[in-house]
C-alpha cells in the first residue's frame, strides 16, 4: 500500500491543490475530507454544524472550517466568497451535502419535497457555479457531485421519492455542466454510492432486516466499505481522470446491473 506521500505525488495526488467539501461534519462527507487530505490537498470544511467541523478539523493539517447552511444562497455564496479570500482559488468542489427520509409519498409534504430539491440539487447547481469562474481562471478544476444509485433506480422498500427525484436530477445537471464547461478545462462527473455506511444510512449495518434487504438483492452480498470509494473520488477529483467528464461512477457491488 502506498504512503501518504506516494499519493500525493502521483497521478491520483492532489498536492498544491484547494478541494472543498459540502456537508463535511459527518458521514461521507467527512470521510471525503480526510481521503482528500492524505492526498495532499488543503481542504475547505462546510456544514452547518460547526463544533463538528471543529472537530475534524484537528485531525487534518490545513484544513479551512467554514460553518454554513446549504439551503441559504446567501451562505453558498459566503462559502465560496471566504475560501477564495483564504486560499486565492478552488480546484476541487465535491458536492456532497444532501438530505433525505423514508416517508411515503402519501405522507410526503411539499415542503420537505422543496428543501430537499434546494439542498440536492440547486445547492449543487449554486456551488458549481460559484466555483466555476475560479477554476475556469486556471484552466483547470474538477467538480465531483455526489448522487446516488437511487439517481437510476428506486428506492422502495425505503420510500423517499424526494430523494430520488433529487439524484436523478443531479446526474443529469452533471452531464450539462460537463457539456457547458469541457472547453474550459472544467470537468464535471457525479460519484453514485450504493448502499455504505453514513449518517442517512444509520443502523442499516446492524439491523437484521436491513441486511437481509441488501444481502439478498446485491450481487456483491454486503453493504461497501468507506475505504472502496477512495478510489473512486480520488479518481474523479485528480488529473488521473483527467479524460473523464459527464460521467456518472455507480459504486455499489453490482446493484444497478439487474
Amino acid at each position: 500500500m502506498p504512503d501518504h506521500d506516494d499519493i500525493a505525488r502521483g497521478a491520483f495526488g492532489l498536492r498544491g491543490r484547494v478541494a472543498m467539501v459540502t456537508g463535511a461534519s459527518s458521514g461521507l462527507g467527512a470521510y471525503f475530507a480526510s481521503v482528500l487530505t492524505r492526498a495532499g490537498a488543503s481542504v475547505v470544511l462546510t456544514a452547518r454544524r460547526e463544533d463538528r467541523l471543529r472537530e475534524l478539523a484537528e485531525g487534518l493539517p490545513g484544513s479551512l472550517v467554514i460553518a454554513a447552511d446549504m439551503s441559504s444562497e446567501s451562505d453558498r455564496e459566503r462559502i465560496v466568497r471566504e475560501t477564495i479570500e483564504h486560499h486565492g482559488r478552488v480546484d476541487v468542489l465535491v458536492n456532497n451535502a444532501g438530505i433525505g427520509e423514508g416517508v411515503a409519498v402519501e405522507d410526503e409534504t411539499t415542503d420537505q419535497f422543496r428543501l430537499a430539491m434546494e439542498v440536492n440539487v440547486t445547492a449543487v447547481w449554486h456551488m458549481a457555479k460559484l466555483c466555476a469562474p475560479s477554476m475556469i481562471s486556471s484552466g483547470r478544476g474538477s467538480i465531483v457531485n455526489i448522487a446516488s444509485i437511487l439517481g437510476f433506480v428506486g428506492s422502495t422498500p425505503i420510500k423517499q421519492s424526494h430523494y430520488c427525484a433529487s439524484k436523478g436530477a443531479v446526474v443529469n445537471l452533471t452531464r450539462e455542466l460537463a457539456l457547458q464547461w469541457a472547453r474550459k478545462g472544467v470537468r464535471v462527473n457525479a460519484l453514485c454510492p450504493g448502499w455504505f455506511p453514513s449518517e442517512m444510512t444509520d443502523g442499516m449495518d446492524t439491523d437484521p432486516a436491513s441486511q437481509r434487504f441488501i444481502t439478498t438483492n446485491s450481487p456483491i452480498p454486503r453493504m461497501g466499505e468507506l475505504d472502496e470509494l477512495d478510489g473512486p473520488l480520488l479518481l474523479l477529483a485528480s488529473d488521473a481522470g483527467s479524460f473523464m467528464t459527464g460521467q456518472s461512477l455507480i459504486v455499489d457491488g453490482g446493484w444497478t446491473a439487474r
